[in-house]
């Protein structure tokens, strides 16, 4: 079951990695990614494998050690696991960014080796949204207009 999970991570999220960086404009991708529930299949696949080992990884997690996280890591079921918790979400970051981005204007092209860097090495694919975020104000907003303080 470890590696049917495994193999079917990736496949249910990369639909909706399709759709953000191959068809960002079409009117059903906007629908389909507006919702937070596209992770929920990575979601299920994770607690699948992460519910019956509970009693192992409770303790790691609590309590981490270099060591006991290597030891969890270092099973079929605990790597299976960490490639469910890693593309769960790297999919959330990736649909945050998306999402973002079509608000600020950032253009398609200039999103699709963002989102494909946050596919690969997700920590990385944020840092360079938030690079580009910073040269992209909200479509709305225009030049002109001050952000707004909360408070």
């Amino acid at each position: 079951m470890t590696a049917t999970l495994f193999s079917l991570t990736f496949a249910v999220a990369a639909p909706f990695w399709a759709l953000m960086i191959l068809l960002p404009r079409w009117s059903w991708t906007r629908r389909i990614i507006s919702s937070p529930l596209i992770v929920l299949p990575v979601v299920v696949s994770y607690a699948l494998l992460v519910v019956p080992a509970f009693g192992e990884v409770l303790p790691a997690v609590l309590s981490p050690t270099l060591g006991g996280v290597r030891d969890l890591l270092g099973t079929s079921d605990g790597a299976a696991a960490a490639w469910a918790h890693m593309i769960a979400f790297d999919l959330f970051v990736g649909r945050w960014a998306w999402l973002d981005s079509r608000e600020r204007g950032v253009p398609a092209l200039v999103m699709a080796p963002v989102l494909v860097l946050t596919i690969l090495l997700g920590p990385l694919g944020l840092a360079a949204y938030l690079g580009v975020r910073a040269g992209w104000r909200p479509a709305a907003a225009g030049p002109a207009r001050q952000p707004q303080r909360l408070g």
